[in-house]
This record gives C-alpha cells, structure tokens and sequence, in this order.
C-alpha cells in the first residue's frame, strides 16, 4: 500500500531482490542488521532515494554530492570512497538484472555502537551502508493531490537543519499523521514565521499569474528535483521565484505541484478543502495544469541528458 505522491503498484519480483549490506548482496529475509546499530538506535544516518531509467540512474552524482554533505555535517568516520559507493550501487543493480522502473534507498548510518548511547565517541565500526533496489515504477497521478496543513512547524537550522537528509523524520511522520487523518494525501508544513516551506515527503510550487512560486528553501530539504524543476523553469523561460509565501497565496494559486525524486513533478488539486484553479473561473481546472505540464515535459527531458551509468 502506498499513498500520495509516492503511489505505485506491488511488483512480485521484489519478494527476490538481492539486497546491498556492506557490500554483501543478501536475499530479502536475510538482509538484516545489527539492533546496536546507529541508524536502528537512534536514526543516526543520512539517506539517499534514487531512480533507475533505460540502465542509468537520474542525477547519481547529485545524490552522491547531498549524501556525503550530510555525512560531512555529521562527523561520520571512515565512509567508503564515493567511487566505492557507486560501484556497491551497480553490483546491486546488476546482480538483479535490473534496468528500468526501479527505485533505490541508499542508507548509511554512523555504524554499530558498542552500547545503548547517543555519544557518537562510542561508534565501534565503520558506517553501516544498506542498498535496497525494487521494481517500483510510480502510479500516474493526473487526477491532483489533496494537501492538509500540518500543525507541525519546520525547525530552522539552530534547531534540526532541515536541509540535512537524515533519518531522523519524527516531524514529517507526525505531519503525515496528522494529514491522513484529514483524509489527505500529505502534509502541507509551514516554517516557523507561518510561511509555506514544503510538504512532509515532497517539496511544494504555487502558479500565480503564469508564474512559479516556492518557498526561500531555508527549511526544506535541499531537493535534488526541486533545484532541477527550477533549473527547468529558467530554461523554459518561466518566470520562478523563491520568496517568502502565505496560505492566502496558496488558496489563490491557479495551480500547484510537488516535486520528489519518485514522481518527478505530481499536480495538486486542493489543499485544505480549498479546490485550486483561476479565483474567477468557475469550472474544474484541468489536472495537470498548462505550467505544470510544461515543466513535466521540461523535467523529462532534463532526465534524459543527465542519468548515469556506472
């Protein structure tokens, strides 16, 4: 079962996927860690979610470049090479026999603890790194999303820097919690002077005017897709803004969007019961809207002049 942006349908073949663990391919029930490890303990760990297409991978050196930042601003010790990281990456790909529709999760964690304790100086192994490739091609969701603004408030960067990529996420969980239990697909989460920052798993875009508007980015993850949709709106031409926005510009937006590595760009079709389109136009908006499906079309072609092979 899958939700949101994330939908996909089940693919058998997963139940035999050889699965990555410090560069050991273990079957599905095998691949099992340490419960002193770092990342089981005390979500000590960064993460990466990467996509497969025609044998390359979308953006690898980009992912590899946020992975190790996050690694970098946690101090990790001993990380394999990034060429290393790369190579454990395709072994597993190709000791599937995989191409195309799959989605990868890379983690790493500090390693394996010698004791229940959150000092770091306790570490007793390099970091422990996991690589789970599955069949997963995403659900087409032309039909929008509904979003629900979450009471839970992004934290700034002298709290828990939100642009680090760890597997600390009890904030985004609990927004998505709150969301379902609105009945919505995700969590629209706002910064703490009330602004709009992003959603809990994907960032966020308002059209206004013709124009794409997202948040400053301060308390978001640095996106990989959402720097390529805005990398794809100055190369299309489209005006794009990163600024400061409100709920009201929200309900007023004639169209709007999530990004994520997983779907790429996914229209939004109501966020907080409001139903989006044009204020002075009474019928349903189209779904994906003009500008969406412009940088949809935009975002695939980027696509295809950056995947990487091994």
């Amino acid at each position: 079962m899958s939700y949101g942006a994330h939908s996909y349908a089940n693919d058998p073949r997963n139940d035999d996927v050889l699965i990555s663990v410090n560069g050991e391919l273990k079957k599905r029930a095998e691949a099992v860690i340490s419960v002193f490890d770092s990342n089981f303990m005390l979500g000590d760990g960064v993460w990466e979610g990467l996509r497969m297409k025609g044998g390359k991978i979308l953006f690898l050196t980009k992912h590899l470049e946020r992975l190790y930042g996050g690694a970098r601003v946690l101090d990790f010790e001993d990380m394999p090479s990034p060429a290393d990281m790369r190579a454990r990456i395709f072994d597993c790909l190709e000791a599937n026999g995989m191409e195309d529709g799959v989605h990868i999760r890379l983690m790493v964690s500090r390693g394996i603890r010698a004791t229940p304790y959150q000092d770091p100086r306790v570490t007793i192994t390099p970091p422990t790194v996991v690589i789970i490739a599955e069949y997963k091609a995403a659900a087409t969701n032309d039909q929008g999303l509904r979003l629900f603004t979450s009471t839970i408030r992004r934290t700034g960067p002298d709290q828990q820097d939100q642009k680090l990529n760890s597997h600390s996420k009890l904030n985004c969980i609990q927004a998505c919690i709150q969301a379902a239990k609105a009945g919505a697909d995700e969590a629209l989460m706002l910064d703490p002077s009330g602004a709009v920052a992003t959603c809990n798993s994907t960032h966020f875009f308002i059209v206004k005017g013709g124009e794409v508007w997202t948040s400053t980015g301060m308390y978001c993850l640095g996106g990989i897709t959402r720097a390529n949709v805005i990398a794809c709106c100055r190369e299309g031409g489209i005006p794009i803004h990163e600024k400061p926005f409100s709920l009201h510009d929200v309900y007023t937006a004639e169209e709007a969007f999530v990004t994520g590595t997983f779907a790429g760009l996914t229209p939004v079709r109501e966020v907080d019961g409001r139903a989006l389109g044009p204020v002075l136009d009474q019928a349903p908006p189209a779904t994906p809207g003009p500008v969406t499906a412009k940088l949809r079309e935009l975002y695939a072609d980027m696509q295809g002049r950056e995947a990487e092979g091994r």
